[in-house]
């Protein structure tokens, strides 16, 4: 593999010279939040919607915003153009920082400035993958995650077990399921089709407020398609003519199938596959 030019705390480096110190607290207590931007053409997809929640995030740990943060759009395209990503995306994380020592209390913040990292993921194919036309199975299972999900932590444990428990049941993912009714995938918000109906959870703290899923809503009700955005059960799901999930990595993907059992036909639906177009199609327009 190319060795990868990393951004780390305001300098430019290549991967294998990138270092964090043992204290750092998104090691330690995974404090710290992150942000995932798609690159298509060359060019940053959504990007003020990632750092709006980004800040919002911050906000919500109550976490200093780092000095770099008005700069991160800059930040971005020199990583862009070092390292020539085409299509892939770029992962930023901040952290609370490297104190001097292990403690549960958050540190000063006037002393312990935080972390900022950055790197790329090249991907080409991301907008073609061929994945889409064929869609994914998922499975359902508990949601055993912290209460915040709106925040974007970097604590990603359960969703990565849930990833796991997918694969052992020969599926693609998870959808995760709180007091009866689905919350979202484990690294994507969900969606059923009824009729001409998009139905997906509304935001609150169990869901994260994905800045694909809000792009994806407005142009469904652009294009004239009637959207209700209300909790779903997997039952409900298992009934519906059309499933889909979306995220900042996956676009607008179809799901054929839910524990076992087809949607619809058991093959990638009309809605989902014009979403998928339309989000392409005007991100790319709008990509800087």
């Amino acid at each position: 593999m190319t060795m990868r030019t990393v951004y780390v705390n305001g300098d430019y480096l290549p991967e294998n010279e990138a270092k964090i110190s043992i204290f750092d607290r998104g090691f330690l207590m995974a404090d710290g939040v992150y942000e995932v931007t798609s690159v298509l053409d060359g060019k940053l997809i959504d990007f003020d919607g990632h750092a709006k929640r980004l800040a919002r995030s911050l906000d919500e740990l109550d976490m200093p915003h780092p000095a770099v943060l008005p700069n991160l759009l800059e930040v971005h395209r020199e990583l862009v153009r070092l390292n020539g990503i085409e299509e892939g995306m770029i992962y930023l994380q901040i952290t609370r920082g490297a104190p001097d020592d292990r403690d549960f209390a958050f540190p000063d913040p006037e002393a312990t400035t935080p972390t900022v990292v950055l790197f790329t993921q090249n991907k080409p194919g991301l907008a073609d993958n061929p994945v889409a036309q064929k869609g994914i199975k998922v499975i359902s299972i508990e949601d055993q995650r912290w209460a915040r999900r709106d925040i974007k932590t970097v604590q990603l444990l359960y969703p990565s077990m849930g990833k796991m428990m997918a694969k052992a049941a020969g599926a693609d993912d998870a959808w995760m399921v709180e007091d009866g009714a689905v919350t979202e995938g484990t690294s994507n918000n969900a969606y059923i089709v009824k009729g001409n109906t998009i139905i997906t959870r509304n935001l609150g703290n169990e869901i994260l407020h994905g800045i694909t899923r809000a792009a994806v809503l407005r142009f469904a009700r652009e294009a004239q398609m009637q959207v209700e955005e209300r909790s779903f059960t997997i039952a409900e799901a298992q009934e519906a003519d059309e499933a889909f999930i979306t995220s900042a990595s996956t676009f607008v993907m179809p799901v054929v199938e839910i524990d076992g059992a087809k949607i619809g036909t058991g093959t990638p639906g009309s809605i989902a596959g014009r979403l998928r177009e339309i989000y392409l199609e005007e991100s790319r327009k709008a990509g800087i």
